[in-house]
């Protein structure tokens, strides 16, 4: 996402301040006030919380400044939204698990709640989750920390040792790559490659691990988030110079599979020679 977010800028020739919270939201909301306070031209907000965030983009458009989110459901006028369509992310890896473990079996979750993109995917899970009966929900854990993988492998772990005999797991639903990348490393120590994972974006290293020997991780539904960053400068630009731009902009996902991807290891860059999708969708 950053990597879009440079390359746009540094070819529109505008001057770009990156401020990193790693998921800490009082930081975002100071690094929020800190840029309306230097009479910026223009806000990105990638992620975060509505409630955190809300005030200081208010205040901001209240001094003429506009704002453009990705991926956080602000509720004030004048802030377009960009999001990857999380419904549909949602609804891409649920079908491919649920077609891979035959509608039936004990499957794991993680969740964690307060952010719109894990809210509209899990409204997915719930709907889903009705639909296959014969899919039993035996564990769920999730948390956003500053170290989101390793937490969530230790929980993985945890569950695992509840559940020690091949078959007692079906599959776990990770709709973040934080939670995929976590429970996929306590599958692997554990020997449990029978387990199959279902997740949510993608980067260099999820390629990575999803090609790996016997990896658990089987699909990934996501959006390119160097094209998110790209347009969301594209449409901050528009904004600044009076264009009328839309209130939404959703992007299409795309469902990647490990049986999609070569025997060599491949990066973002490659994916398109192999997912023919993944280059024709912005």
């Amino acid at each position: 996402y950053i990597t879009g977010v440079t390359k746009a800028a540094k070819k529109a020739g505008v001057q770009l301040s990156v401020s990193d919270s790693n998921n800490d939201q009082s930081k975002m909301a100071a690094y929020l006030d800190t840029a309306i306070n230097q009479n910026v031209d223009g806000i990105m907000i990638d992620h975060g919380r509505a409630e955190t965030l809300e005030p200081g983009v208010k205040r901001a458009i209240a001094k003429g400044i506009p704002v453009i989110a990705t991926d956080v459901e602000l509720k004030v006028e004048g802030v377009t939204t960009i999001d990857q369509d999380d419904y549909m992310l949602a609804l891409q890896g649920l079908k491919q698990m649920m077609q891979d473990i035959n509608g039936k079996g004990n499957i794991v979750y993680a969740f964690v709640g307060g952010f719109a993109p894990m809210e509209k995917r899990d409204s997915i899970y719930k709907i889903m989750m009705n639909r296959y009966p014969d899919v039993k929900q035996i564990a769920t854990f999730g948390s956003a920390t500053d170290n989101t993988s390793l937490d969530t492998q230790n929980k993985m772990a945890a569950v695992l040792k509840q559940y020690p005999n091949k078959g007692d797991i079906a599959a776990v639903w990770a709709p973040w790559d934080e939670f995929a990348k976590g429970v996929t490393r306590a599958i692997k120590e554990a020997g449990r490659d029978e387990i199959k994972v279902y997740g949510v974006d993608l980067s260099d290293e999820d390629l990575q691990m999803i090609q790996a020997k016997n990896s658990p991780w089987k699909a990934s539904a996501a959006v390119n988030p160097a094209s998110v960053g790209e347009k969301q400068v594209d449409l901050l630009l528009k904004k600044i110079s009076g264009q009328e731009i839309p209130r939404y902009y959703s992007f299409d996902p795309v469902l990647v599979k490990q049986t999609d991807l070569p025997n060599q290891t491949i990066n973002m860059d490659q994916l398109s020679q192999y997912v023919e999708e993944w280059g024709k969708k912005e």
